[in-house]
């Protein structure tokens, strides 16, 4: 058997392909059609409007209205005109009415300086209602918003090539997220460790003549320990797979503008899950020490090579193995019954129903590097702790040592119960990389370069005013 394991990874290690196709998930939000339902939501930022002169040419009309801004910035026409100023480049953030973003979290972005037409960055920031789909008998829920759970989720999307793909992820990412936890509801709010399987649905198939695919039970180890935590780790990077293929599509059939990084932020039953698919970053900041919270873009696992691998050649495979890892080795008695697994793009868990071919030999069982999570409940937070999360425009010129004394700076002149000091935060972070404009560019106060790259930020506070508690 481990000759074979052996011969399966030499021909995978050297071999590539193009990935076959997956079936399309009944859950997915369309971005075509009517998404699913979802707390009530103002509507973004209207589009920048073309002067009142003569009639522009259509091409440039529809430049124009295709740029938007998020909702909570509240800009009027006049005010998106300000925004997409590449001379000016004013720093917009909401405005202080007197209504704030969830826990007072400060936010402020710029323009870039010429780089694109439109600042390609979108961001997002929601309250996210989940109600449970099933309980964990297997049964339909009877609906019941008492026994949902609610997720707080900041986003920040950096687009590459044009908006479209940034606009696109910053509205559905969060539905993505609430569909894969649909199923955890309860599971989430039970103590117990969570259930190796879910029970089969009504008419689901029962087990076949599965023998050949049976190896020895000696060869597997231990079962492994699966977590809530790693329950939610799965259900994020399960929404992360989803929104690449839906943008895959609409790209094909609607023309969706480039691609884009994806620095997300979840807050969940006291933890803070932060995913990062790019060059964006996320930093918390407490008591002056420098946690990161997110890791640019770098090669997976060796785990995850193998796995992606024999997704792309399951004929190397030899019929033998899977390329799906799961916590122990599956039993045929548990066909049609939803069992946690994890792919090649997960370092989390999730559950999915069990096929024939899930009974094979698995290729690899390691470990990977999992999304990064803070457990809130672990620290006494002062109003100025804050995790911030921004744009590769904030980070390509400033360092991480520099965030941490401008939060130090701006944050001792406000008095610690002012929730406008988060966003005044944000504005001086941003005002920082963006530098001030001079003969030769926007330079910084020691005469190098500002970022030319558009420039978002978010502050969110861990303890204080608008905290998790």
């Amino acid at each position: 058997m481990l000759n074979r394991v052996r011969s399966a990874v030499a021909h995978l290690v050297s071999s590539g392909g193009a990935p076959p196709s997956r079936p399309k998930s009944p859950d997915l939000p369309n971005a075509t059609s009517a998404p699913p339902a979802a707390p009530p939501q103002a509507p973004r930022s209207p589009p920048a409007r073309a002067g009142s002169g003569g009639a522009a040419p259509a091409r440039t009309v529809e430049a124009r209205a295709s740029f938007s801004r998020p909702t909570f910035l509240q800009l009027s026409p006049g005010g998106l005109r300000r925004a997409d100023d590449h001379a000016g480049r004013a720093v917009q953030s909401p405005p202080d009415t007197g209504r704030h973003l969830p826990w007072s979290t400060g936010y402020a972005e710029v323009i870039n300086a010429g780089k694109s037409r439109h600042n390609e960055d979108q961001a997002c920031c929601e309250v996210v209602y989940v109600e449970g789909r099933r309980s964990v008998s297997g049964a339909p829920r009877e609906p019941s918003r008492g026994q949902g759970l609610c997720f707080y989720y900041w986003g920040l999307f950096d687009g590459h090539a044009g908006g479209g793909a940034a606009e696109m992820a910053s509205r559905l990412l969060h539905r993505h997220i609430r569909e894969q936890l649909k199923d955890l509801v309860e599971i989430l709010q039970d103590p117990l460790p969570p259930p190796l399987c879910l029970p089969s649905t009504p008419g689901a198939p029962g087990s076949s003549d599965s023998s050949q695919l049976v190896g020895p039970q000696s060869c597997w180890s231990s079962q492994k320990e699966v977590t809530h935590e790693s329950l939610v780790v799965g259900a994020i990077e399960n929404a992360f797979q989803l929104m690449d293929e839906q943008m895959a599509r609409e790209r094909r059939g609607h023309q969706v503008e480039g691609g884009c990084c994806a620095l997300v932020v979840v807050y969940l039953l006291g933890k803070v899950y932060v995913a990062n698919a790019g060059d964006s970053r996320a930093i918390i900041v407490r008591n002056g020490e420098i946690i990161p919270m997110s890791r640019e873009f770098t090669p997976e696992t060796e785990r995850q090579r193998l796995q992606l691998l024999g997704f792309l050649k399951p004929e190397l495979l030899g019929g033998e193995f899977t390329h799906l890892e799961f916590p122990r080795r599956v039993q045929p008695k548990e066909l049609g019954q939803r069992m946690l697994y994890r792919d090649q793009n997960m370092t989390g868990w999730a559950y999915k129903k069990i096929e024939l071919e899930d009974l094979r030999f698995p290729l690899v069982c390691g470990e990977g590097k999992k999304v990064r999570v803070y457990d809130l409940t672990q620290y006494e937070h002062c109003p100025d702790d804050v995790l911030v999360l921004g744009t590769d425009g904030l980070w390509d010129v400033t360092s991480d040592c520099e965030v941490a004394a401008t939060v130090d700076r701006v944050l001792s002149a406000y008095e610690p119960n002012d929730p406008s000091r988060y966003t005044a935060l944000a504005q001086a972070l941003v005002l920082g990389a963006r530098g001030t404009p001079r003969d030769r560019g926007w330079r910084l106060p020691n005469n190098k370069l500002g970022s030319g790259d558009d420039i978002s930020v978010f502050v969110i506070p861990l303890g204080g005013p608008g905290s998790y508690s």
